[in-house]
């Protein structure tokens, strides 16, 4: 009768065995890092929101009343450029009434400030178009507030535009002018 006995593993037994191994918890990790490597990193707060105020700025352009209305909260106020108070269901008849018609909105000096779950945007928009039937074209300063809901989605909540006047750069100027 023939015995086995057991033999010592030798070293090409061993490398093989360990290559084997190898390639198996690297063909296990290889998926997770591949996919790390490919991810991209998710847009900051501040890259959301101005992509929301040129998503908002073409709306505008377009009267496209219905991706306004989903980029508003339901409670959303706004002052206009003549001072009156709009909410959401009032903005988005002005804009299919077409008595608010912006033919132009050229945005720049624009500033985003995250407080928490809150957005400001302050910006320079050089508008043109009509309101009411009266021409509408100057360069406006304003402020557009979004809220970040429970859902991570951003939603405009309030807005104000003012007409920038130019009295206090004249004023700047005469007082160096004085020195």
């Amino acid at each position: 009768m023939m015995r086995l006995q057991p033999q010592p593993i030798r070293g090409p037994v061993l490398t093989a065995i360990a290559v084997l191994t190898a390639m198996l918890a690297g063909a296990g990790m290889q998926p997770v890092y591949a996919n790390a490597a490919r991810r991209e990193k998710p847009p900051d707060a501040r890259q959301q929101v101005e992509r929301l105020e040129e998503q908002w700025r073409v709306a505008e352009l377009a009267a496209d009343t219905a991706t306004m209305s989903r980029m508003l909260t339901d409670d959303y106020l706004g002052i206009t450029v003549t001072g009156e108070v709009d909410t959401k269901a009032q903005q988005l008849r002005r804009v299919t009434d077409r008595r608010l018609k912006l033919t132009k909105i050229d945005l720049s000096d624009m500033k985003v400030k995250q407080i928490g779950g809150i957005a400001i945007v302050t910006s320079l928009a050089k508008v043109e178009g009509t309101i009411d039937g009266k021409p509408l074209n100057g360069n406006y300063r304003y402020t557009r507030i979004y809220h970040r809901l429970p859902s991570g989605q951003w939603k405009i909540t309030s807005f104000e535009a003012t007409r920038e006047h130019h009295h206090r750069q004249h004023l700047d100027e005469a007082e160096a002018g004085r020195g």
